[in-house]
């Protein structure tokens, strides 16, 4: 899942007229492995190359490709309205990045014949011109791994399958995430907040392909039919390049850390509170206020935008939206709030106690800050209602 400077979206080769490949040309499905450099180079890349060494056609075919600069892009990514683009380049320019990132590229050359070679080349090609080359990406569905094998599919027609039945794990979309983050505690934090229900779904083989990792298994798993027989799809596996050792730290920055840290800081001061039978009304506001505009970015992303991963977030139980009505209210002190912190600290102590059996699974860096909420909301609840009687 490969991001490329817009420069390089001028580099395309969308045709000038027919290419004839010749006998000599191949078909790649170019596997490139994850990097630690940002959260989007955490699962690795896909891609297309075509080499016809007769022609001096070396080229990448790229669906991983977002430009900054296309008009309302933040505003169109916020919304869930993400469009990504196929760019074609030099494969040498292409190989030489990720290497230079000691990121592995494998190379999974096509038992395809001239003439498949030549309509997966055509396809390609035609994808690569401006007014195709466009399409709107979906995180899990439509990426740029997905669109690997759509493309296989679309060009080969039935004449190719995957066989998914080498799948023994049973992950959800959510966990086979996971596997890719274990150094991206705050980028895994980011998505287990941001993406509820459907993230839990249990993975089937097909859906196991949005990652690169299993697009390779896919199409090492992957059969064409040659007159009346099925024969591997992958005529030729080349490791181009082997990642070398590197040691990742996580540190000590990390969110669970963090938010014990903060949860510690409301126990001090709830003690505090409670000997002197006076609220820290200032700490309350900012935490609260904290959990209240994340509830409220939550449910946008849930009923507001095209995010169909973000629907049906349990994380809105620990950060309701309600919160930014309630610190608000500080400012007159209404009765009511009493009864909102009660149950608020219901909510709270109830999620707690059912977190393992949740349907949806919630990062355990959260439990400090429900933890928090929960004692807030107590101190909140019974310091009221003794000023009250």
């Amino acid at each position: 899942m490969r991001r490329f400077p817009f420069l390089l979206l001028l580099i395309s080769i969308a045709s000038h007229g027919q290419i004839k490949l010749s006998e000599q040309a191949t078909i790649s499905v170019i596997t490139c492995g994850p990097g630690q450099r940002a959260l989007y180079t955490a699962f690795g890349h896909s891609a297309f190359r075509v080499h016809d060494p007769a022609q001096g056609i070396d080229q990448v075919y790229n669906y991983g490709v977002f430009d900054f600069r296309r008009k309302n892009f933040y505003l169109n990514f916020a919304r869930g309205h993400n469009y990504y683009r196929l760019a074609s380049y030099s494969y040498p320019d292409f190989e030489y990045e990720y290497i230079y990132f000691n990121r592995f590229v494998h190379q999974q050359i096509l038992a395809l014949d001239q003439s498949q070679t030549q309509k997966f080349f055509d396809f390609l090609q035609w994808n690569a011109k401006p007014e195709n080359m466009t399409y709107l990406y979906d995180y899990f569905y439509d990426n740029c791994a997905t669109r690997i094998r759509d493309v296989a599919e679309k060009v080969l027609g039935d004449s190719v399958k995957f066989d998914g039945a080498y799948i023994e794990t049973d992950f959800t979309i959510r966990e086979l995430t996971d596997l890719y983050l274990k150094y991206q505690p705050w980028g895994d934090l980011g998505i287990d907040i941001c993406l509820g229900l459907p993230m839990d779904k249990k993975a089937s083989p097909r859906d196991y392909m949005f990652l690169p990792d299993y697009v390779e298994s896919g199409f090492a798993h992957a059969y064409i039919k040659k007159g009346d027989l099925w024969v591997p799809l992958v005529k030729q596996t080349v490791n181009v390049y082997e990642s070398k050792n590197e040691k990742f730290t996580r540190g000590l920055f990390q969110p669970f850390y963090v938010f014990t840290l903060v949860f510690l800081l409301a126990l001090f001061i709830s003690f505090r509170d409670f000997r002197r039978g006076k609220l820290t009304t200032a700490f309350d506001a900012a935490f609260f206020s904290i959990l209240g505009a994340v509830g409220l970015l939550l449910l946008l992303l849930w009923v507001a935008t095209s995010h169909k991963a973000a629907a049906n977030n349990l994380n809105l139980l620990w950060a309701l939206p309600t919160h930014l009505i309630a610190v608000f209210a500080f400012i007159r002190q209404p009765r009511w709030l009493e009864k909102y912190f009660l149950v608020t600290a219901i909510i709270c102590l109830v999620l707690l106690i059912s977190w393992p059996l949740l349907p949806q699974k919630m990062n355990l860096a959260l439990v400090p800050i429900a933890m928090t909420g929960a004692l807030r909301a107590i101190t909140q609840y019974s310091i009221r209602r003794k000023a009250r009687l």
